[in-house]
């Protein structure tokens, strides 16, 4: 095992999980909130998770993710503005919950919990089937069009299973206004896939092809 891949994953690991703690319990004022519990077990644990199989199996897709810096300049207007939404959300969420502005019912954040989940799976599945999988922008060495499983129904898998995990967390937490905030990942990712399949287009052999054969972006039959 490389113990410095180690630390530094479990160095981000660990900081993320106090960051999404503190936004979450800091405005809802006590850590009595059963809901952000439950997203932080539903979240980290499977992260923790795929972490080790990805340490264990596949260093370097493991080190590529730690380690991804966009290059963009539209790119990383993107993540910063995704930052943003993720920020308002959670803080709405604590805030709804310490002042009950809008509360949603137990089965729904249950239900959510469950369509987490399932994202959660999709998203290991792409990670499984594309071993060119980058957080950034970017064509990589020898790297070839995939065109089976999930990239035989969309074009970008894990798009839709972050849409699906995105969309789900505020519910969660049972705030319907957070949802709202985060549907602004739609046109962000939207801009996002854009800038991607230009890209794609102009360095990756065969990718018009595949484009014309797989005909939905995200969502099948919608997008």
């Amino acid at each position: 095992m490389n113990k410095e891949l180690f630390a530094q994953a479990i160095g981000k690991f660990l900081g993320g999980l106090v960051l999404v703690g503190l936004l979450l319990f800091l405005p809802a004022g006590t850590l009595h909130w059963p809901q952000a519990w439950l997203l932080i077990g539903i979240l980290f644990g499977p992260m923790f998770i795929a972490g080790l199989v990805m340490m264990r199996k596949s260093p370097e897709l493991l080190r590529k993710r730690l380690n991804a810096r966009e290059g963009q300049a539209e790119q990383r207007t993107v993540i910063r503005l995704s930052g943003l939404m993720f920020l308002a959300a959670f803080v709405v969420a604590g805030l709804n919950f310490r002042f009950r502005w809008i509360v949603l019912p137990d089965a729904v954040c249950w239900a959510a919990a469950a369509v987490f989940l399932l994202a959660y799976a999709l998203y290991a599945e792409v990670l499984r089937e594309n071993v060119y999988l980058s957080r950034t922008v970017e064509v990589q060495e020898n790297q070839r069009v995939i065109d089976t499983g999930l990239y035989g129904v969309v074009r970008h898998p894990m798009y839709m299973s972050t849409l699906l995990l995105f969309l789900a967390m505020p519910l969660v937490l049972g705030s319907v206004i957070s949802f709202v905030i985060m549907l602004a990942y739609i046109p962000l990712i939207a801009g996002r896939i854009r800038n991607e399949e230009k890209v794609l287009e102009e360095g990756l052999a065969g990718y018009r092809e595949y484009k014309a054969r797989v005909r939905h972006k995200v969502i099948p039959f919608l997008w």
